[in-house]
């Protein structure tokens, strides 16, 4: 079964030892060189999962309502959908192998090695949640294929390779198939790093073809691009004004953003957490349900604003980039009532679907930063940037990485940006930290039982 704790893998017992003669052996010359080959098909398939995942909901939710004679989208057209999307991620979880997947409730995680076996159940799950309208995003997903596809060519390569090649070759095709994913391979290296924990020597072990995976993914996502025009599928802002340099007000409102993300992310997973026992009693059932409520959301928001219900669904990734660049277009109260909305779809979302919640995060925490700068003494950019920087912070628990994301989206303006994120993500990080629950008062998950 797929392996789920947010702890390191077992694997590199052996290695600990003595990390730096493994370095120096002829055995990992030719991890390496397995590590940059494994980066050419992991990619291709990370690549062509998410374009399935892109034409899939451009179909369902631009052009098949035209097509069935609608004039543009009814009111009601997320709902079957996102129904039909609960329905098909219960039945993956309790009847394919595996568990489908790690489960989002408990936040990022990046365990030990997938095993191939349960590949098919994380493509099914991950494929009808990401393209039907929850509110997940597509990392986790793909490190989870990254790593069991990893898995498999080691053991296509040697029937009986240590335990320590798999974790090697499991880790650089996570690498590979998020390598551009978040705007950089050195994105992703710095997620996968941080949520792992290794550090040392035993970090230069499973980094050096993790990045080798990611440079070669990075180079296939590139050329497949070129050949297809799908798009490159990298999260990237372009078209932002210039910010100065960071002013005392622009501080103060780091701070604050930094508090406030942190109570709007802790009490996010804190309701998922609640839910997520009572979904899993009766999984086939309630996720449907749960499926449903997402798609009511986005109707309510849809109704109330005027604007598209995909505003809601989704994980963000596409949307987030808009968003920035026409914050013009957007009231301070359709603003407000995006954040609302959509934080409670991600919190129901995580509660029972399969999927990455790093790019709602990011979404809601910028479209909080846009809204404040409405207020005096805050840029929209900079608003913006310490939102999506606090928010992954609060969310995720990995301060490196969430100052390394707003740098790399907003990279005109990294450099003035970079003192007033540090300051938001720091004070979310620590407040989230200090105000979530103690993994020993937190309640313990009901065990998946009947399935309906």
């Amino acid at each position: 079964m797929t392996d789920t704790t947010p702890t390191p893998t077992p694997g590199p017992a052996p290695a600990a030892a003595d990390p730096t003669k493994l370095l120096k052996s002829r055995s990992y010359l030719a991890l390496l060189v397995l590590g940059a080959v494994i980066g050419v098909p992991v990619a291709t398939v990370a690549y062509f999962f998410l374009d399935a995942i892109g034409k899939v909901q451009n179909e369902i939710f631009n052009d098949l309502p035209g097509q069935l004679g609608f004039h543009g989208e009814p009111w009601w057209w997320p709902l079957p959908w996102v129904t039909l999307s609960g329905l098909l991620v219960a039945l993956a979880i309790t009847y394919l192998p595996g568990t489908s997947g790690h489960e989002p409730s408990e936040g990022f995680q990046a365990g030990g090695p997938v095993a191939p076996i349960d590949l098919f159940g994380i493509i099914v799950a991950a494929f009808a949640t990401l393209s039907l309208g929850v509110v997940l995003g597509p990392e986790a997903p793909l490190i989870a294929i990254g790593s069991g596809l990893g898995v498999l060519a080691v053991h296509l390569v040697k029937r009986d390779a240590p335990a320590m090649a798999a974790v090697v070759i499991g880790g650089a095709g996570s690498f590979a198939a998020i390598a551009t994913l978040l705007g950089s391979p050195l994105t992703g290296a710095f997620l996968l790093m941080e949520a792992i924990g290794f550090g040392g020597p035993t970090m230069d072990i499973v980094l050096m073809p993790g990045l080798l995976a990611a440079g070669v993914g990075s180079l296939i996502f590139v050329g497949l691009n070129d050949l297809t025009g799908f798009g490159n599928f990298s999260l990237t802002i372009s078209h932002i004004p210039h910010v100065g340099a960071p002013t005392g007000a622009e501080f103060l409102w780091a701070v604050g953003i930094g508090l406030a993300s942190a109570v709007v992310a802790t009490n996010i997973f804190r309701v998922a957490r609640l839910l997520r026992p009572i979904v899993e009693r009766r999984r086939v059932l309630l996720t449907p349900l749960v499926g449903l409520a997402v798609g009511g959301l986005a109707v309510a928001f849809a109704e109330a604003t005027g604007r598209s219900s995909s505003e809601v669904l989704f994980s963000g990734q596409s949307a987030l980039p808009t968003i920035v660049e026409h914050a013009a277009d957007w009231t301070a109260g359709a603003l407000v009532l995006l954040v609302v909305c959509k934080s409670l779809a991600y919190a129901i979302s995580l509660s029972s679907f399969r999927g990455g919640p790093i790019f709602p995060a990011m979404f809601i925490g910028a479209a909080g930063g846009i809204a404040l700068s409405h207020l005096p003494g805050l840029p929209m950019v900079a608003g913006a940037a310490i939102g999506v920087g606090a928010m992954t912070a609060g969310a995720l628990k990995l301060p490196m990485t969430a100052v390394l994301l707003p740098s790399l989206l907003f990279i005109s303006d990294a450099l003035e940006l970079m003192p007033v994120v540090i300051v938001g993500v720091i004070v979310s990080y620590v407040t989230a930290v200090w105000i979530s629950p103690s993994p020993a008062s937190t309640p313990a998950p009901a065990a998946a039982s009947a399935s309906s």
